[in-house]
């Protein structure tokens, strides 16, 4: 039978994190239990705790270190944070990590992003399964001293540790619009850009969990349009906007036209292979095929993985990578405890646009060979039987298929798309390439009609 708890930790514990509506879904108390439940896990003398700018994280965040202080332990409360910040603190201080923040989810959730030391991830496989079982049990008793509370600012170090990885000697002028849609930039941003060479135009950096002028989620097109619009207003030379979290960066070039990451993940890719030569390289299952060709064609080894942080960092680990990336505007830097880093990655790009005198929109042009349909979602009732026929289908026809993530389905032209069930919905996600935007489109619409069984076999 199941529980009115086991329901409710259902809808919270995600893969990679613990995440929900606030107060009905997470609120104070749960949160307390989540800390006193990751002390218990990790053993560690001190935690670090941050938070995002929402209304309900300064709550959340007392709670959290208030459990872990119940269990004997010290909390290093790092106060208003960006995700990335908080890894920081995982990684120069060795010692395990809470963020509480929904990242780019609207102002009614909150979250819990759980890492280890040297922002080693926790996912549903490496923590939070039994996490959850501590919090369906009981946890063993305790009844040593109660822990410590200190607080420091880390904003300086993490600023200056950031800059250090990144050369920004002998930019060109550089006019930067930079969207922090009311989210944790507004609190780093200054602090990382500055440089005599940068002229940063604020939009939107007031810290308001309300997120009153647009979601913090710079994936969807609409979030994009007051920084387009503001690029081309003041004639800026490039445009930068964060998620809620800040740990994701999205770019726009001069023309106020949004760049896809896929080009800004060969970009830092080929500066960091001519910085360590024959490198790993790591990209999930729905990346441009131009990143690895581009990889290969820099002398560098390039790795696939599974879409999410925690594979990534897990194959960045196994092959010793120097850079990963997402689609998502989601990247990874050795340097950074293999860790996800937005602002690490708009240093890359403002460092390479600063180094020559050719707009971002050339700079990304070189690295464009493919036309892409984006993500689409469908409602599927049977994933399972819809994925195994149109496996069928393709492969009879001559088309190859792998499954390290979903189904990817390669032609023999060269085109090739990717189907992945949701974690938590009934939706397939489908991703299409193809060399011209004629041949995407016709992959694209063929794969909806057998999704939405308008197809028949055979009829390809």
């Amino acid at each position: 039978m199941i529980t009115s708890r086991q329901s409710l930790l259902d809808k919270l514990i995600k893969a990679n994190d613990i995440r929900g509506t606030v107060p009905d879904q997470l609120d104070a108390e749960l949160t307390f239990q989540v800390g006193a439940a990751f002390a218990h896990l990790t053993s560690a003398e001190q935690i670090a705790v941050g938070h995002d700018m929402r209304v309900s994280s300064p709550e959340l965040a007392d709670a959290f270190a208030a459990g872990v202080t119940s269990r004997g332990a010290d909390v290093l409360a790092i106060g208003l944070a960006s995700t990335d910040m908080l890894y920081y603190a995982t990684g120069a201080r060795a010692m395990p990590g809470t963020m509480i923040t929904a990242s780019h989810n609207p102002s009614a959730y909150n979250g819990i992003k759980l890492c280890r030391a040297g922002a080693a991830p926790v996912g549903r496989e490496t923590g939070l399964a039994e996490i959850r079982t501590l919090l369906e049990t009981r946890l063993p008793e305790y009844d040593g001293p109660s822990g410590t509370v200190r607080s420091e600012d880390l904003l300086p170090s993490y600023a200056e540790y950031l800059r250090s990885l990144v050369s920004l000697d002998g930019s060109r002028a550089l006019k930067i619009v930079v969207d922090a849609g009311n989210g944790m930039a507004g609190h780093t941003a200054a602090a990382v850009l500055d440089n005599p060479a940068f002229e940063i135009v604020p939009l939107y950096f007031e810290l308001d969990g309300t997120f009153p002028n647009h979601e913090p989620n710079p994936l969807e097109p609409a979030n994009l349009v007051d920084l387009r619009a503001a690029v081309r207003r003041h004639e800026a030379d490039i445009g930068l906007a964060f998620d809620g979290d800040a740990d994701r960066c999205f770019f726009v070039d001069e023309h106020g036209d949004a760049v896809s990451a896929n080009d800004i993940i060969s970009l830092i890719a080929t500066r960091e292979l001519a910085r360590h030569p024959g490198s790993a390289i790591v990209y999930n299952v729905i990346t441009s095929k131009a990143v690895a060709e581009q990889v290969v064609e820099h002398g560098g080894e390039p790795v696939r993985a599974r879409v999410g942080h925690s594979f990534i960092k897990q194959v960045m680990a196994d092959h010793d990578a120097v850079f990963g990336g997402e689609h998502s505007g989601h990247y990874y830097f050795r340097r950074f405890w293999r860790a996800d880093t937005g602002m690490l990655a708009a240093l890359h790009v403002l460092a390479a646009l600063g180094q020559t005198d050719r707009p971002l929109s050339a700079l990304a042009a070189q690295f464009s060979r493919y036309v892409a349909s984006g993500e689409i979602n469908r409602t599927v009732t049977d994933i399972p039987a819809v994925l195994d026929r149109v496996e069928t289908l393709y492969t009879a026809n001559g088309a190859t298929a792998d499954k390290l993530d979903g189904l990817t389905i390669t032609l023999p032209g060269g085109e090739w798309f990717n189907l992945r069930p949701s974690n938590t919905e009934p939706l397939l996600r489908l991703n299409v390439e193809a060399a011209d935007q004629q041949t995407m489109t016709r992959l694209r619409d063929e794969v909806i009609d057998l999704l939405t069984a308008r197809a028949v076999s055979g009829h390809l």
